[in-house]
């Protein structure tokens, strides 16, 4: 980084190295130096909370003329964070920048993404209702939503219930894997509601097709005759179809074959 140091930026840098002081000063072990030359850091951000907590991790490259002239360049890692909600929070990151620009940004930059854990974490994530089965008289129709924390998945269910066809369902089965990033294992878990051995069967279907951050719910609503066998089968198709469908695993014979094959990291049921 030296020998690219000239008179013009010697200000950007005694910027940065008071900025980056300060940010060891604040955030301690969180925040790390991955190389003190190139000007490469990275900051572990939380949401606080006491239950299962979600993480993201920040990078940043601080170029020689920031913050004069230059933003950070930055990425953030998190498995969880996809699609809509990655560009939400990078427009509000660079949304910041632009309004202080010339200024030293990291500590809002850092603040901004632990409101953003902080808001997802309290917030119902978004439900979506497959296409069902009907065999028999009896109906299946899974729902899915991506989770993050045990308590999101409280409120997928507390909100699924707020439906009265759903609340009125014979069975409500469900099955869902957190990944854990601090600790590299899942957190897992399943519900039969009276369907016996069908939340098993479930949850081993999302390890089998080593999907994450997901909750999948099926509703059987009983017609009167007895399936047999045939209701796992259809509960493992409803909620199949519905993982295909939202992206989370790429074709239903491609994800089978590879996540048989996929080694399991350890796992932790919750209660």
């Amino acid at each position: 980084m030296a020998d690219i140091i000239n008179s013009e930026n010697e200000g950007d840098l005694q910027a940065q190295i008071e900025e980056v002081e300060a940010l060891s000063a604040i955030y301690g072990d969180e925040w790390c130096v991955i190389d003190e030359a190139s000007r490469i850091f990275c900051i572990k951000i939380s949401n606080d909370l006491e239950e299962q907590k979600l993480t993201a991790c920040l990078q940043i490259i601080l170029p020689p003329d920031y913050p004069s002239a230059a933003p950070p360049i930055y990425q953030i890692n998190a498995a969880w964070l996809r699609g809509l909600e990655r560009a939400k929070l990078a427009n509000s990151l660079e949304d910041l920048y632009v309004e202080h620009i010339g200024e030293s940004i990291l500590y809002l930059w850092v603040e901004k993404i632990r409101d953003f854990l902080v808001e997802k974490s309290q917030k119902v994530p978004p439900i979506k209702h497959g296409n069902p089965i009907t065999d028999r008289r009896s109906t299946f129709q899974p729902h899915l939503a991506p989770v993050v924390t045990p308590r999101q998945v409280k409120m997928v269910l507390e909100k699924l219930y707020e439906n009265k066809k759903i609340a009125s369902a014979t069975h409500n089965i469900y099955a869902y894997r957190i990944y854990c990033e601090d600790k590299h294992s899942f957190l897992q878990d399943c519900e039969d509601d009276g369907e016996t051995a069908a939340g098993g069967r479930l949850l081993h279907l999302l390890q089998i097709l080593d999907v994450r951050n997901v909750m999948v719910v099926v509703s059987r609503w009983y017609g009167g005759i007895l399936l047999g066998p045939d209701r796992f089968k259809h509960i493992n198709n409803c909620a199949r179809n519905i993982l295909v469908e939202e992206g989370y695993t790429a074709s239903t014979d491609e994800a089978t074959k590879s996540g048989a094959k996929t080694k399991r990291p350890k796992t932790k049921k919750t209660k």
